[in-house]
């Protein structure tokens, strides 16, 4: 099976725990049989290599993404890199692009798209393969999956199949709709349209050159940023005469607010909080080092971080895109492919970091022109390199950095840091890169 996995989002139906660096799709908060947490993007990737270890699987995703993805599932995995965001079309055109030109794949090679975050179990996945393979022979160009319906939903589009065949020609597409018109598109036998998309990679890269000049994978990745804004349901579903749909009748959602978030959830609390007796259906995601009570509490829930802390009614938390909107969309916590990093504290001319390194690896080695910097190693060991200089580092070190200098740090194990900035413009423009010395 060869999938692409569509990474996208803003992150502000799930805020405080999500920013644009960590959308919904990096939250951990599934436990796996070990008792550890993982995100949602974790259990996909691990859901599609219990179905087929030999899978290729390429994650199509914005450049803020990507040290995160790297941090959660290996440097391994592959990725094609959006240098903006462009809707979905541009982004499935850019990723068949990668897969051929980059990863060699053959045009007749059955590619499957779907989105990153969907909460299914492994018949989804084993549906996925099925729908590959029916690529790969059908005559038709595209081959659709259709989510049987457990309700009239006003949040999906729809699928008219011509019977009630397991794979059927597709009659018509009906974009999402009021509650009323949904009933009448279920009556009619519709499907949901869960957004997976299977053909031959050959027909998506003929169609994106049909619609967008460009001559291979660069090319198309250096004018990305000139492209049209459309979906590929408008650009290429709706354009195509002859579509199949195959019926997937198992679990699927769509994970999209916290009230559906937490119906997922498989404990009532992540991180620490204390319930009595009284409360029903609360659940609490806190992370901050610090204690959430809830007394007599109703279908509520409780999101805690560094960014904010969220307290709503489950229902009304569908509506907080637009007071999100409102606030200060300051980073607070990331996972990088090094490590993670978390804000501590924010002051007129000061910031506090704690920076967690992991073992081989290193921050850039960089420099910067309006702050002086302090490291202090809490624990773990390493070394720093200060304008060419090495010296081995260990717990209870202090290094200072004035302004202008060039340094990193490695670690030789897990290595943590409180990093304290100090300036009149601390921003994450100050910084520049050098190759490191040596």
């Amino acid at each position: 099976m060869n999938i692409v996995l569509l990474s996208g989002g803003s992150g502000q139906r799930l805020w405080p725990l999500s920013n644009d660096i960590r959308s919904k799709q990096f939250i951990k908060i599934f436990h796996t049989k070990q008792g550890e947490l993982e995100s949602m993007v974790q259990r996909v990737y691990r859901q599609i290599r219990t179905v087929d270890p030999e899978a290729v699987v390429t994650i199509a995703t914005s450049k803020s993404q990507v040290s995160t993805i790297h941090h959660q599932l290996g440097e391994q995995i592959g990725i094609s890199i959006e240098p903006c965001r462009r809707d979905t079309f541009p982004a499935i055109a850019l990723a068949a692009a990668y897969l051929k030109d980059v990863q060699g794949a053959s045009e007749n090679e059955p590619i499957v798209v779907c989105p990153v975050d969907p909460y299914v179990e492994t018949d989804y996945f084993e549906a996925l393969k099925d729908l590959g393979a029916r690529a790969a022979t059908s005559e038709a160009n595209l081959v659709l999956m259709g989510i049987e319906p457990t309700y009239p939903s006003e949040k999906y589009g729809y699928i008219i199949p011509t019977s009630s065949d397991a794979i059927s020609q597709v009659s018509v597409f009906k974009e999402k709709p009021n509650q009323e018109m949904a009933k009448s598109y279920i009556a009619q036998g519709a499907l949901w349209n869960g957004g997976v998309f299977a053909f031959k990679l050959g027909y998506v890269l003929k169609r994106a050159h049909e619609l967008i000049t460009f001559s291979d994978y660069q090319d198309l990745f250096d004018r990305y940023d000139t492209l049209t804004k459309i979906s590929f349901d408008y650009a290429v579903v709706e354009q195509e005469s002859y579509i199949e749909v195959m019926r997937f009748c198992g679990m699927w959602k769509d994970l999209g607010t916290w009230n559906t978030l937490t119906e997922a959830m498989d404990s009532h609390n992540v991180g620490e909080a204390l319930f009595n007796e009284t409360c029903e259906n609360v659940h609490v995601l806190n992370e901050l080092n610090v204690p959430v009570l809830c007394m007599g509490l109703k279908d509520i829930v409780v999101s805690a971080s560094p960014e904010g802390i969220l307290v709503s009614d489950k229902e009304q938390s569908s509506y907080i895109k637009p007071f999100v909107n409102t606030l200060d969309h300051r980073v607070m916590f990331a996972e990088k492919s090094w490590g993670s990093f978390r804000v501590l504290d924010v002051g007129q001319e000061s910031m506090t970091i704690k920076v967690t390194l992991n073992p081989g690896h290193r921050m850039n080695y960089h420099s910067h022109e309006h702050r002086d910097e302090v490291w202090t190693v809490i624990s773990g060991k390493g070394y720093t390199i200060v304008d060419g200089l090495k010296k081995q580092v260990e717990t209870g070190d202090v290094i200072t950095m004035a302004a202008g200098c060039k340094h990193t740090i490695v670690a030789e194990s897990e290595l943590q840091v409180i990093e304290v900035q100090v300036g009149r413009d601390i921003s994450v423009e100050d910084k520049k890169k050098f190759p490191l010395e040596g």
